[in-house]
């Protein structure tokens, strides 16, 4: 009972706090926020005392917090004692662990890629490795959640791993001395060419504008004249990395962004407050879908200021600002309290949270209701759908055989397996796919039959389904069957036609196999088509200057 008692003062110190953030406002509010905390003390107390069978309090206290945040937004999230680590992670990119990215694989979890220098690579742990056991404890079934939390735990401690390794009969067992493992938010740098520079950049992390700031001055006593800035991918992070990298391009005292929420405390103008790094240099931004947030704020204003060429796809729309707050029993409270306009005036929300439809789902803010700003030099540009590239870049779309065969790990299989027999490949500079290799592949694929269905044929499918509901199939029958047999696929020929996106990312998780994730981007450089463009705009300065007009 005393456990319980604990989780009900716990929940009235969330409601008290929901009503303290509020402020004094009108008498049925209040009435209403204590009437709240009173009926969900005096339910809660009374289903963990007369349900007939055991509860976990603690439990259902978190999917009660957990429903009740899902109706806000998806950022507002709160954090038991349990998941401080996650969040630690979030915000420092640091975790004490064996530093490896880790994924489901039919029953087990496996081992996607170890981090370079990491306890798991020094330990010699391998892509494509099944753990079969954490400490003695049997992780068949477990999923990568609870697996990640057995392979945590305090530095300088070691953990024992089973493994199953591809090539190997008997399982290994691999000692791994757990570490602070601190993910770098600048994964790679590097020169393009002579006088170009390039820097792709994962998270905005506590030393976020360190490791930029670092590559920077490296890259520029390499002679670079130009830089690109790789933000693909990267979903955000904390504000104020953003405000000091923005700070390394432009003048002192400029506007970067500022936060407005329904209350005072949460209104703020951020600012640079140095004089910049690179002030002439110049600059292209690549973005795409998964650019959001912090990303979102630093190509957003430059972009306003019309100090860089912005590249790629239209990002997310990420316009919310969240505040971490600390609550009871050592847990905490992410929750959106702002949103943030940069500095044209513009918010780039992309989805109206505060609008729901019946269904309780949520639509983004359609292209008639966007509003429009301008930038210094005095280009339109709007607001409500993330940022919109300069320069836009059609996105990669993939036939459905290529989604099946990563889907299916039938490509990370197949580089497991030829690493196995494969001790060496050719640097990435250098390395091209041979037809020798694709056609291994497909000889691969045979032995594993790897079967799948195209998207013609599941709209079949659903043709058929709806024609015996409604009771025209025995009508249709003759030309449904003949539709079969057209449709029918050679997944030969499908391997033939689409060649080269599958060529595409194979090469990609050979390079990863081979050279990690520095192997991947500087594959990825030699074939880029949004690096590609971004060399050539760079390199032609009247085409640069007419974009920025």
């Amino acid at each position: 009972m005393r456990k319980n008692t604990r989780v009900i003062i716990f929940i009235s110190g969330v409601l008290l706090l929901a009503f303290g953030m509020l402020g004094l406002k009108e008498d049925d509010k209040r009435f209403q926020i204590s009437k709240g905390l009173d009926i969900f003390a005096t339910l809660f107390r009374d289903v963990n005392l007369f349900y007939v069978d055991d509860v976990q309090p603690e439990k259902m206290v978190q999917d009660g917090i957990d429903a009740m945040l899902k109706k806000l937004d998806p950022y507002t999230v709160y954090y038991p004692e349990t998941k401080l680590d996650e969040f630690k992670m979030m915000t420092t990119g640091e975790y004490a662990g064996i530093g490896s990215v880790i994924g489901m694989k039919d029953d087990y979890v496996v081992i996607r890629e170890p981090y370079k220098g990491s306890p798991s690579y020094k330990a010699g742990l391998l892509p494509g490795d099944l753990i079969l056991a954490v400490d003695g404890e049997n992780m068949k079934g477990k999923n990568v959640e609870y697996v990640s939390s057995r392979l945590k735990g305090q530095p300088g401690k070691e953990v024992v791993l089973k493994l199953q390794r591809v090539g190997e009969e008997k399982p290994l067992e691999k000692r791994v001395l757990r570490e602070v493992v601190q993910v770098p938010s600048v994964p790679y740098y590097g020169m393009l060419n002579n006088e170009i520079g390039y820097i792709y950049f994962t998270g905005f992390t506590d030393k976020a504008a360190d490791d930029v700031r670092s590559a920077i001055m490296d890259l520029k006593n390499r002679g670079a004249q130009s830089l690109v800035l790789d933000l693909r991918g990267n979903g955000g992070g904390l504000l104020d990395q953003a405000v000091e990298i923005a700070n390394f391009f432009l003048p002192k005292g400029s506007l970067i962004v500022s936060t407005k929420g329904k209350m005072k405390q949460w209104d703020k103008e951020y600012r640079t407050t140095r004089n910049p790094l690179l002030p002439d240099m110049k600059l292209a931004v690549l973005i795409d879908r998964a650019s959001a947030s912090a990303s979102e704020i630093l190509s957003g204003s430059l972009q306003d200021y019309d100090r860089a060429v912005v590249i790629g796809e239209r990002s997310f729309g990420k316009g919310l600002v969240q505040t971490t707050r600390d609550l009871v029993y050592n847990t905490k409270l992410k929750v959106t309290t702002a949103k943030y306009y940069i500095p044209s005036g513009r918010c780039i929300q992309a989805v109206d949270y505060s609008h729901r439809n019946p269904d309780g789902s949520v639509g983004t803010i359609p292209d008639s209701l966007m509003k429009p700003f301008k930038t210094k030099a005095g280009r339109t540009v709007y607001d409500g759908g993330g940022i919109t590239p300069d320069v836009k870049i059609e996105p990669e779309k993939y036939a459905k055989v290529t989604q099946e065969l990563v889907l299916q790990d039938m490509i990370f299989d197949f580089v497991n397996e030829y690493a196995a027999t494969h001790p060496t490949i050719a640097a990435p500079s250098e390395f091209v796919l041979s037809d020798e290799l694709f056609n291994e592949f497909k000889e691969y694929l045979k032995k594993r039959e790897f079967e799948y269905e195209t998207a013609s044929q599941l709209v079949l499918e659903r043709l058929v389904k709806a024609t015996q509901d409604e009771k025209y199939y025995d009508q249709v029958s003759s030309q449904v069957e003949q539709l079969k047999n057209s449709l029918g696929h050679s997944i030969d020929r499908d391997l033939d036609v689409f060649k080269k996106e599958i060529s595409d990312i194979l090469s990609d998780q050979l390079m990863e196999r081979y050279y990690m994730q520095e192997g991947v981007i500087e594959y990825h450089i030699r074939n880029d088509k949004d690096i590609a463009k971004a060399l050539e705009v760079l390199s032609n300065n009247d085409e640069y200057q007419k974009i920025l007009k």
